[in-house]
């Protein structure tokens, strides 16, 4: 039977016998390389999924502890929901109606860590990522529609009730009660040692950020506007509200502030009038308080597409 191999004499022939017999060596060894290259990464995958299943594990056993203590705490008796995303709606709702009472270090503890997984799936986002839309020698105004509970910032403005204690409506959709569901019950806390009485309209508080990536929360109380047509006087308290942030900010020793929209939501301001008396409040303070103020960036923060639209077209960029 004749060799597969090339073996007959001469140089070329054995070279060819070489060569064939390297092909050989390195396709054995190619074979054998892809198939532990293909079982580490199963065992990678495999590996994957176990932490990602340990972690659900983790945090639902967290959460279940978090409502346990809530629902006892209130003297409340239910059955507790199954997946991870129904208990987190139960355990805010849970948390929106709660009095600022005060809570364990072990439960507090437990709290944060759930808020910093939420705040892990969510994402931060930097000011950096935002679009400029005025640059000048003393101050950058940018604009960005998404979650102000993602912004990592000096601080972001809640438009509050006079009470300042957050929303109480389980999981309501406003922005006073997403910023009090993503910072945790410290800041209802704090705000409960802060405030005695209600807030008069278009003033301003601070507090810390607690479980948000902002370092503070700056509290207003905005004008509410019953039929959805501003008068001169709630425009003067809308401005006012504005101003209050920024001197606020600038007394504290910020950098940057973010703002949402003060007032467009619950309380019904026009979208258009306030996105033009917050742009002309915020130029005349940088512009005209003093040269040696601390604050360099302002952000207004947005959310629904009529008021993205609205302030894109005050700068110029619809």
């Amino acid at each position: 039977m004749a060799d597969a191999s090339p073996r007959a004499d001469g140089l070329l022939n054995g070279v060819g016998w070489c060569q064939w017999r390297i092909c050989q060596w390195v396709e054995g060894e190619m074979f054998g390389w892809c198939d532990g290259w293909l079982g580490n990464v199963e065992r990678e995958r495999n590996a994957e999924l176990f932490v990602s299943l340990q972690i659900e594990m983790d945090r639902i056993e967290n959460i279940d502890y978090l409502i346990g203590g809530l629902l006892r705490e209130q003297q409340r008796e239910m059955a507790l929901p199954g997946t991870l995303e129904e208990k987190q709606a139960l355990l805010r709702a849970l948390m929106n109606i709660r009095p600022p009472w005060p809570a364990t270090d072990e439960w507090l503890r437990c709290q944060d860590r759930e808020l910093a997984w939420q705040l892990e799936d969510k994402g931060i986002v930097e000011l950096e990522e935002m679009e400029t839309v005025m640059q000048s020698e003393l101050y950058t105004l940018r604009l960005w529609q998404g979650d102000i509970t993602r912004v990592h910032a000096d601080a972001i403005v809640n438009a509050a009730n006079s009470q300042m204690l957050g929303c109480f409506v389980p999981l309501h959709r406003c922005i006073d009660n997403a910023i009090h569901s993503a910072a945790g019950i410290q800041l209802r806390l704090e705000c409960a040692r802060m405030v005695e009485g209600d807030e008069p309209t278009g003033s301003a508080r601070i507090t810390g950020g607690y479980n948000l990536p902002s370092r503070h929360v700056i509290h207003t109380v905005g004008p509410i506007i019953p039929n959805g047509v501003s008068t001169a006087e709630q425009e003067r308290q809308l401005a006012s509200s504005y101003r209050s942030c920024l001197s606020l900010a600038d007394e504290k020793g910020l950098t940057d502030i973010v703002f949402c929209c003060i007032s467009t939501g619950e309380y019904r301001f026009p979208n258009q009038r306030a996105a033009r008396i917050a742009v002309d409040t915020v130029r005349q303070y940088m512009e005209g308080y003093r040269r040696n103020m601390s604050l360099k960036t302002v952000v207004f923060n947005v959310y629904k597409d009529i008021d993205y639209d609205a302030y894109r077209a005050i700068f110029g960029k619809g």
